[in-house]
């Protein structure tokens, strides 16, 4: 089975570099396919100065919402695999290879990895400790680095246009198709998210949006908001 790399990106001049530097170091990757929502910035400039032994696809969609940018890159992608990664999210030496193994296995639909939250702040270590007991609870999000069978995500429909917890959605969509893995290995994400603001009042407006998201609010009605936090 061979894999795609599906990365959206925009406005990511500071993450993407050492993004694709992570990736390049991986054997068992087959290509990669990059979809930018429309980057300001030297996004594209970067990522066009990149040599990669891999083939690589840029495909400017111009629309900066990242369940449509991703649903937009397996249009583009060739392989059995769809492995979406973050733009500011770096998988270690053997991900893809353990993704194959597992993969391997019929029962298993897709899967994602263990996540440590870059940076030295207690807020950063917080969310190292506080990401597996959610997904003990059945929150499995993007920064996890989800990787899907291409036939079960035509089955469900891929990522809905979502402009927040297009994650969390696909994930539930999944679960109805078979086994989702966990791989131990990690990933590294940024934390930039938290970074000059008050973590905490940060968080609680983004534990109150997910409350609000899984008792029904529409995720185009709570992104009017949660853009302030992003």
């Amino acid at each position: 089975m061979k894999l795609s790399v599906i990365i959206p990106t925009f406005n990511e001049e500071s993450t993407v570099e050492k993004t694709l530097d992570a990736i390049s170091r991986l054997v068992n990757i087959d290509e990669i396919v990059i979809v930018d929502g429309g980057s300001t910035d030297r996004t594209v400039e970067l990522i066009g100065q990149k040599t990669i032994a891999k083939p690589l696809t840029v495909v400017s969609l111009g629309v900066a919402n990242r369940g449509l940018q991703m649903h937009e890159g397996t249009k583009h992608a060739s392989h059995e695999i769809y492995w979406f990664l973050h733009a500011d999210t770096r998988p270690v030496q053997g991900s893809a290879r353990k993704i194959k193994e597992r993969m391997r296995y019929d029962s298993i639909i897709g899967g994602s990895f263990a996540i440590i939250f870059d940076g030295g702040s207690r807020w950063a270590r917080f969310l190292t400790w506080l990401y597996p007991h959610l997904r003990s609870i059945g929150l499995v999000y993007g920064d996890s680095a989800i990787f899907v069978r291409r036939s079960t995500y035509g089955e469900v429909g891929g990522f809905k246009d979502y402009p927040i917890f297009e994650d969390v959605d696909l994930y539930k969509r999944l679960l109805r198709k078979g086994d989702f893995d966990f791989i131990a290995l990690p990933v590294t994400t940024s934390s930039r998210r938290f970074h000059d603001r008050s973590f905490f009042w940060t968080f609680v407006k983004w534990s109150l949006f997910q409350g609000l998201y899984w008792i029904g609010v529409p995720p185009r009605t709570l992104a009017k908001r949660y853009r302030e936090i992003r």
